[in-house]
């Protein structure tokens, strides 16, 4: 009789992939596979898509390197992670305005042009890491503020994210790093 043994990751050991998958019957849920857990998710209002457009809400199909991340000051974010994490401010914005210079980009207060407020009364953004959709070969129009943060209670959508509870943000951020990828199918 041969037996089976589980192996669990080393602590500081880095996982290389998340996959995400639209869960059946619901295209705004999906569910996070991140070595041998399986996590529920909350994706964009509109489903995936393989053609991300700005304020479509739907969440890209691709590839998505973990870049960086935020967090709230007594938010989530007190496991290690070899990901940089800067606290977030109130002046800390992020430009959605697809016709600006700084689209798709960190900006600070004083801001005119459309944006996304990162210090938010709610737990969305407790922790956000920001993923690398429309960032390094940036196009206008095709997407902004793709991040992996906190769900909604109940998993509501979001607008284009891929979001998970507190709980499971804690249990997986000692395992990710800059050569993270997490990749929406």
């Amino acid at each position: 009789m041969s037996q089976t043994r589980q192996t669990k990751k080393k602590p500081g050991s880095r996982l290389k992939q998340l996959l995400v998958r639209t869960a059946p019957g619901n295209r705004s849920q999906g569910i996070l596979q991140a070595g041998p857990l399986r996590i529920r998710t909350a994706l964009g209002r509109s489903g995936t898509t393989s053609r991300k457009r700005e304020g479509d809400g739907a969440t890209p199909i691709g590839s998505m390197r973990l870049l960086y991340g935020y967090r709230k000051g007594c938010g989530t974010g007190t496991a290690r992670t070899t990901l940089p994490v800067s606290e977030i401010r109130a002046d800390m914005l992020w430009c959605d305005a697809s016709r600006h210079p700084a689209y798709n980009r960190p900006v600070r207060a004083p801001f005119s042009a459309s944006h996304e407020q990162l210090l938010r009364a709610d737990e969305l953004y407790d922790l956000v890491i920001v993923m690398d959709w429309n960032i390094r070969m940036r196009k206008r129009g095709c997407g902004s503020a793709i991040f992996f943060h906190i769900a909604r209670p109940g998993y509501t959508p979001t607008e284009g994210c891929v979001a998970i509870r507190p709980r499971d943000m804690q249990r997986l951020l000692p395992y990710l790093g800059t050569d993270t990828r997490l990749q929406v199918l």
